[in-house]
């Protein structure tokens, strides 16, 4: 009979795949479970979202990065379920899969704080299928524009909003502007692209609400240099295919635009109900997971909860969603195995703040590192480091390196295309369907 331990792995992100990575060698079998077959390097979507990258760029195939690790298996497969007595993992299609730890790396999804109905008009951006949703909607928005003779509609084309502005808002709003003033600049003749009106749209007093104050107002400074207006204490009251309505401190309002894209807010993954109903995790107000300081679940301590999911404080403060917590988790909770397996423990975890990037546009960015603010020039070299350091494959940092550099020299970007049904249910006659009356006549 086989007495390895088995470490089953929920979810390729950032905090699986990392967990996964640092058990190689390890005297465990791992199995690693997603349902997409790809590691996926989130912080760059908007990219492929803006057309500057390919899905293809910015993904790696899980069996490509783990085929070294003998010790590692991956499945693809979707768990809908979990009996936390048993150790056995319940997936969609009724198969099961065991386990004696479980690592739950399933990430987050996005919010729409209740209304839900509004994801059919202002789409989010977390998964590859959302980005290139998101950039069929922007440059179908120009397109759409250039056929258009009536002027009040030819602006509501040309009218863009993006609700919410952390970092993700803000470094698509720098992309959009740069696609508007530089990218289709000469490409249009019935329209001029650099007339597109941008709106950043944020709840709390600035925007990167997350980043230093001085930070917040440099980065505000820039968008503005780009002709996007971003507004800051505002919400939003209801989102249709013709706009936004928004509430203000000086009243309601309502910006008329046909792409909106939402960048607002997250919500913990629908496993955290199948973990609270299963193995009586314990919840917050958002959701999350509260685990243990060692990332475990207090019932059951054979499984961990990582990344976006997990609720956790340190120095009284909860630590954020953001791709570096979920990394040092998966590799705090491999050597917490380890060190289980050999009799031992770990002091409860602690994440090594590195810093925060968020770049704006062309040679602009700001970062904070420790005591070190930065912005300009130097903080988007720094952005441009870290990012290509962070993608898992070699080959994905040369691919993306090189558009980098061809899209700084020309502001070309070369994935702009219009793939997938439209997002808002139309779709245009082809050729022979527009003649087909005559046709027939």
């Amino acid at each position: 009979m086989d007495t390895t331990h088995r470490v089953l792995i929920l979810g390729g992100g950032f905090g699986g795949l990392y967990a996964a990575q640092a058990l190689k060698n390890a005297p465990v079998q791992v199995t690693l479970l997603d349902r997409r077959n790809f590691h996926l390097f989130q912080p760059l979507l908007y990219q492929v979202a803006t057309g500057a990258l390919s899905p293809g760029e910015i993904a790696s195939p899980l069996r490509s990065v783990l085929r070294r690790q003998k010790n590692t298996q991956v499945l693809l497969g979707e768990a809908t379920d979990l009996d936390a007595e048993h150790h056995r993992l319940v997936l969609d299609d009724g198969q099961t899969v065991e386990y004696d730890s479980l690592i739950v790396a399933t990430g987050s999804a996005d919010s729409y704080f209740g209304h839900d109905d509004w994801r059919r008009n202002a789409p989010g951006l977390k998964s590859i299928e959302e980005a290139t949703e998101i950039r069929h909607k922007i440059l179908y928005a120009f397109e759409a524009a250039e056929r258009e003779h009536d002027p009040q509609k030819q602006r509501e084309w040309l009218t863009f909003v993006i609700v919410g502005a952390g970092p993700t808002g803000v470094e698509l709003a720098g992309a959009l502007a740069e696609i508007a003033h530089d990218t289709l600049r000469h490409d249009f003749r019935s329209i001029h692209p650099q007339d597109a009106r941008i709106f950043l749209l944020e709840g709390t007093p600035r925007i990167l609400p997350s980043y230093p104050e001085d930070l917040s107002a440099k980065a505000k400074a820039s968008l503005i240099k780009l002709r996007v207006t971003p507004q800051t204490g505002v919400f939003v009251t209801d989102i249709d295919d013709g706009g936004v309505a928004v509430k203000t401190p000086g009243g309601n309002e309502r910006i008329a635009a046909r792409t909106v894209i939402w960048a607002a807010g997250v919500r913990p993954s629908p496993f955290a109900d199948v973990l609270e109903r299963r193995a009586g995790a314990p919840r917050d107000k958002r959701g999350q997971v509260v685990v243990n300081g060692d990332c475990s679940l207090p019932a059951h301590p054979e499984i961990f909860v990582i990344g976006d999911l997990a609720y956790i404080e340190q120095d009284g403060k909860p630590l954020p969603g953001v791709a570096p917590v979920a990394m040092q988790q998966g590799e705090y909770v491999a050597k917490l195995i380890r060190e289980r397996l050999r009799g031992g423990t770990l002091p409860p975890f602690r994440h090594r703040d590195k810093g925060s990037l968020a770049v704006i546009g062309r040679a602009s960015a700001v970062a904070q590192i420790g005591s070190l603010h930065m912005s300009g020039l130097l903080a988007w070299l720094t952005w441009l480091f870290v990012h290509l350091m962070y993608l898992v494959e070699f080959s994905n940092r040369v691919l993306v390196f090189i558009q980098w550099g061809f899209l700084y020299l020309t502001f070309n970007r070369g994935a702009r295309l219009i793939t997938g049904p439209d997002p808002s249910g139309r779709r245009a006659a082809s050729v022979d369907e527009s003649l087909a009356p005559t046709l027939k006549r």
